[in-house]
């Protein structure tokens, strides 16, 4: 099987002077998966390797650089599946986890549980040798200004700039994890679509890989990463992404993103937004979009 690694850096309207930069720390973890899988890794790891890369950016909404709840806290929320046993590991409003798709992955393999919240996920980080932060190191002060923003229009909901990725390894398995600090200005204790399995990610090694972005509220009731995954039975990558976010669009909302992969190897991004950030590497390509 050749191994593919795509990865998302969020939906929405992206400004056009951010996109290079973005687009070069997409590379920079496309880099880090690609680096896995050549080497013969597992999906699972290399997804986990490329979305440290995004969640240590603070061009992105994940890790350092997360939007802020409207008191000015953070809270991040990941899931991670791998799709031969279709085992899930996902926290949500974490606060002291430089990167959370690192404890999602470590409550995947070290835990009877597929989701962990707040201060149980960060007392489980401790068990697992993940150090805690201060939240402040992970607040950056462009995060600050653009909650004020947001605040002022009455916390008006906009797509933002969670990341993603989905991966095909030499074996054939698959995986799918999804990170973000959630909508800008959100309630304390507000949870999306990014730690819900079906909604924010989803990977079966039969048929695909999906990661999605946009607003979780609208993402989560169209079931959207399980419905563009389940999707690949009767028609190809791109079809059955269009036809999911047709779907949202039709019954629920828009503002989303879906970075798709079949498991034949073939990779499609789909988006409603103004602009979606993405990218992808195989053994004879590798394209970015930032």
């Amino acid at each position: 099987m050749r191994p593919v690694i795509a990865v998302h850096g969020g939906a929405g309207n992206i400004r056009e002077h951010v996109r290079p930069r973005r687009g070069e720390v997409i590379e920079q973890a496309l880099a880090a998966g690609w680096q896995v899988l050549q080497q013969g890794g597992r999906a699972l790891d290399a997804v986990v390797a490329a979305v440290r890369v995004l969640e240590d950016a603070p061009e992105f909404n994940a890790g350092r650089g997360s939007s802020l709840t409207r008191v000015g806290t953070i809270e991040m929320d990941a899931g991670i599946m791998e799709g031969t046993s279709l085992n899930v590991g996902a926290v949500a409003g974490v606060q002291r986890v430089a990167n959370p798709i690192v404890l999602a992955a470590r409550v995947l393999e070290a835990s009877p549980h597929i989701l962990l919240i707040q201060e149980g996920a960060e007392r489980f980080a401790q068990e697992q040798g993940i150090p805690l932060v201060d939240p402040e190191t992970l607040i950056t002060e462009e995060r600050r200004q653009r909650l004020q923003k947001v605040l002022a229009r009455l916390a008006e909901q906009e797509a933002g700039d969670t990341v993603g990725a989905v991966a095909l390894d030499v074996n054939g398995h698959m995986a799918a994890a999804t990170s973000t600090g959630g909508l800008m200005g959100k309630i304390p204790g507000r949870v999306g679509d990014s730690p819900l399995i079906g909604c924010g990610f989803y990977a079966d090694d039969r048929l695909g890989a999906c990661s999605t972005t946009g607003i979780g509220e609208h993402i989560a009731r169209a079931l959207l990463a399980y419905r563009s995954v389940a999707g690949l039975a009767n028609a190809d990558v791109e079809e059955a992404a269009r036809q999911a976010l047709a779907f949202m669009e039709t019954h629920v909302g828009r503002e989303a993103g879906i970075l798709l992969l079949s498991r034949d190897g073939r990779v499609t991004a789909v988006w409603d937004t103004m602009h979606m950030s993405y990218g992808y590497q195989t053994e004879t390509t590798r394209h970015i979009v930032g």
